[in-house]
């Protein structure tokens, strides 16, 4: 396969990923805090770690990206 169509598909799933991984996030978020308004508090500390291992494999992929690239 041809260097370049990796680092393309490596760099779409890098975006890709993630985003939908917030964009699932925000969406049950909102949903459960629309279901049980008390429950605020377990529901932000789950969103934000879920949010945080999102963006920790859009660094890693990322990583992975710019040592295939060089």
């Amino acid at each position: 396969m041809d260097r370049n169509i990796v680092i393309v598909l490596v760099f779409a799933l890098s975006i890709l990923g993630p985003t939908l991984i917030i964009a699932a996030a925000g969406f049950a978020s909102i949903s459960a805090l629309g279901r049980n308004p008390s429950a605020a508090p377990k529901i932000f500390t789950g969103m934000v770690v879920q949010l945080m291992v999102a963006v920790a494999i859009a660094v890693i992929a990322l990583l992975i990206l710019f040592q295939l690239y060089s």
